[in-house]
């Protein structure tokens, strides 16, 4: 479906030139939801817009569903634009439009008439949940429901390719979970490919199918969610991930915890897929002669399944512990000794 090959992108600043983007190869499939993530300055947005043409790259191509997007300009471009859409960070509304006439905004520019311009508005605007806000103004939304007009106005054309650029980053955080429940059912439903990009973990975990990590203008890391959660190999992708499985509060109770622990060891359990359905603490307990405390844990689930962590205080012999560690290896969970100073 996309296919970027040996992109690079370099911008002339006062003090000379700027590489955004380094040296990027990627290919995402018909159908998958690919995140991007990235801090500021990564390069990220810089890569999306070059995906339907607001930028061009300096060398390399960039291809979408048979077209060299890279390299066509004018008419041809604006043509293959319909097919690839893009939401915005801070929904680029028509202020003075309504939500009907927001979403009808595409169609006009593309020639529809306005018996189908209709009918096809109405469809958009129970698929995004905004029935009876039809002849509302953005001034009188929320913000989800701003961003759902937004979603339906890229929906219009049916374009084959959907951009997300921090498409989440403005809103709070149950109406973020509500706008990426809405993109998987469209994903779903239309068999959407999804592009999206973003410096928070949650929204990749939540949605992706498969994620990029850029830093510095390049991709560091590929592969699918759940394996990337399961074994992250850069130092970023670890600060990524931990954002999900060991936010900030979780990491300060946890050293307090160690630091109080006396006896014994607290250990570090960490989940992935099959592992995290299986009842492994109770088979812990009824094999061994250990106590063993739940300090605290978590399972989030990923769109290739579920993952998670738990922390664990276990006392008794240390042979005892040792069959212990290695029953759970055996289990294939992950087992990390935590300690800290």
């Amino acid at each position: 479906m996309i296919t970027i090959s040996n992109v690079k992108k370099l911008f002339k600043t006062k003090s000379g030139s700027l590489t955004a983007v380094n040296d990027v190869n990627l290919n995402i499939k018909e159908g998958e939801i690919f995140g991007v993530i990235g801090y500021s300055g990564a390069g990220k947005s810089t890569l999306i817009r070059m995906l339907n043409g607001l930028e061009s790259p300096t060398s390399g191509t960039v291809d979408v569903n048979g077209k060299l997007v890279s390299n066509i300009k004018g008419g041809e471009l604006r043509k293959a634009r319909q097919k690839i859409s893009m939401i915005f960070q801070h929904f680029n509304l028509l202020w003075s439009r309504t939500v009907r006439e927001n979403i009808s905004f595409p169609l006009e520019i593309a020639g529809v008439g306005k018996k189908d311009r209709d009918q096809r508005v109405d469809e958009l605007i129970e698929l995004v949940g905004l029935s009876g806000r039809g002849d509302a103004y953005p001034s009188q939304l929320s913000g989800g429901q701003k961003q759902r007009v937004g979603i339906a106005r890229a929906l219009a054309n049916e374009p084959e390719v959907l951009l997300c650029d921090e498409a989440t980053s403005a809103l709070d955080p149950q109406t973020t979970d509500a706008i990426l429940e809405l993109l998987v059912d469209i994903n779903k439903r239309m068999g959407l490919t999804i592009v999206l990009i973003t410096h928070e973990m949650h929204v990749i975990r939540k949605i992706c199918h498969r994620v990029a990590v850029m830093e510095d203008g390049r991709v560091v890391e590929l592969g699918d969610v759940l394996e990337v959660f399961k074994q992250p190999k850069e130092a970023i992708t670890k600060r990524f991930v931990q954002q999900v499985t060991e936010p900030e509060e979780t990491k300060e109770t946890i050293e307090q915890l160690v630091r109080e622990v006396k006896d014994g060891k607290v250990i570090k359990l960490t989940f992935v897929g099959e592992s995290a359905e299986q009842p492994v603490i109770t088979n812990l307990i009824r094999s061994f002669d250990l106590q063993v405390n739940i300090l605290q844990g978590k399972i989030s689930q990923t769109q290739n399944g579920a993952y998670g962590s738990l922390f664990i205080h276990v006392n008794g012999p240390v042979n005892e512990v040792r069959k212990a560690v290695d029953f759970l290896h055996s289990a294939k969970v992950g087992v990390e000794v935590i300690s800290y100073d």
